[in-house]
C-alpha cells in the first residue's frame, strides 16, 4: 500500500503556522528523515539533502543572523530548492524577510512551530516513520490476551473467529478479525490493527456479523496491538507428530520480523480458547526468563544421570 504524505498534512496534524510559500503546500514528502542544515549555513551545499524536510532551530538561526545580507540571501535561496518539501522554524522564531522572499519565489512552504527544536523533530519524525512504515495484510484474528498480542491464523473454517469470541467472553480484547493490517514500526516490532470497515466486528458462521463493542462493551476491543506470538490452528491429522514438549520453537516471518509460532491441532473436545490463553501466559513466562519445557528437560536429564550413577 503506497502512502503519500504532503506538506499540508503536517499543517493539519501539528501546531504549525504557514508563513510563506503557500503555493508549495502540496509538495510530496518522500522520506521520514529530517535535516538540520547546520553545515549548509556555512555555505557548504555539496551534500545538501534537499529532498528532506528541513528544520531550523535557534543555533542555525543565530548563525544565519550573523551573516552579512548577501550571504543570507545566498543561503536562503539555496535552502529553498525546487524539491524541498518545507522548512520548519522552531521556538516561534521570527523568520527573516530574505527567507520569506526566497520561499515565495521557489514555492517552498515555511512553517513555524512554537515548540522546542527537539520536541518538533521528535514528533515530526515519529509521524513520518509511522506513515512510511512497511505494511502488509494477513488473513487471521488478532487478540490481546493478558497484554500479549496473539495473531491466530489457519485455513478458512478452522474456528479462528469462534475462538476469538470465546476469548472475548473470557475477558480478553479483540483487535481485528478476518483481515489484520500489520505495520512494521521498527526492525523488530509489528503492530496489528483492523481495517476501518471491520473495526470491532466479528464474523460467526451461522450468526453473521456481530459488533463486539456493542455486545461486550468498550473494554472488549482495542484499536491496535504489538504482535508477539503467532498461533496456527490446523485440523488434526492422525499420523502427524505434534510437538509435545515445546523445546523446538517454530518461527514465522512477517516482513522483516521473525515471530514465535505454535501450531495447535483442532478436533472436537479441545478447548482452543483455554489452550491459546495458556500459550499466551507461557510466552510471558518465557519472556521473563522461565521456560517450562527447558526446565522439564533439565530435570529429566538430571534424573537419567542419577539413575545411571546408581547402576554404575
Amino acid at each position: 500500500m503506497t502512502v503519500t504524505v504532503r506538506t499540508k498534512d503536517l499543517l493539519e496534524n501539528f501546531n504549525l503556522t504557514l508563513v510563506a510559500g503557500a503555493d508549495g503546500i502540496n509538495r510530496e514528502i518522500i522520506t521520514s528523515d529530517i535535516s538540520r542544515p547546520g553545515i549548509e549555513m556555512t555555505g557548504y551545499f555539496n551534500y545538501y539533502p534537499k529532498e528532506r524536510l528541513q528544520l531550523i532551530g535557534r543555533t542555525e538561526m543565530a548563525y544565519f543572523l550573523d551573516l552579512d545580507k548577501e550571504a543570507q540571501r545566498d543561503r536562503a535561496e539555496k535552502l529553498c530548492s525546487s524539491i524541498t518539501p518545507g522548512i520548519v522554524f522552531s521556538r516561534g522564531m521570527d523568520i527573516p524577510g530574505v527567507f520569506i522572499e526566497a520561499a515565495n519565489q521557489a514555492s517552498v512552504p515555511l512553517l513555524r512551530s512554537p515548540r522546542k527544536t527537539t520536541r518538533v523533530i521528535s514528533r515530526l519524525t515519529n509521524y513520518l516513520e509511522e506513515k512510511f512504515a512497511p505494511t502488509t495484510s494477513i488473513h487471521g484474528v488478532l487478540v490481546d490476551i493478558y497484554g500479549v498480542g496473539v495473531l491466530i491464523i489457519g485455513q478458512s473454517g478452522v474456528g479462528k473467529s469462534e475462538t476469538a469470541l470465546e476469548l472475548v467472553k473470557r475477558g480478553h480484547r479483540l483487535v481485528a478479525d478476518d483481515s489484520v493490517e500489520i505495520r512494521q514500526e521498527d526492525y523488530d516490532s509489528l503492530i496489528g490493527s483492523s481495517p476501518a470497515i471491520l473495526e470491532h466486528m466479528l464474523e460467526i458462521r451461522g450468526i453473521g456479523i456481530i459488533d463486539v463493542m456493542t455486545l461486550f462493551g468498550a473494554g472488549a476491543v482495542r484499536t491496535s496491538k504489538y504482535i508477539s506470538v503467532v498461533i496456527n490452528l490446523e485440523n488434526w491429522v492422525e499420523d502427524k507428530q505434534y510437538d509435545r514438549l515445546g523445546l523446538d520453537e517454530d518461527k514465522m516471518q512477517i516482513m522483516d520480523v521473525h515471530l514465535p509460532k505454535a501450531t495447535i491441532p483442532v478436533r472436537p473436545g479441545r478447548n482452543l480458547a483455554v489452550i491459546i490463553e495458556v500459550a499466551a501466559m507461557n510466552f510471558r513466562l518465557k519472556r521473563m526468563g522461565f521456560n517450562a519445557a527447558q526446565d522439564f528437560s533439565e530435570r529429566l536429564t538430571d534424573l537419567i544421570q542419577k539413575e545411571k550413577d546408581i547402576l554404575d
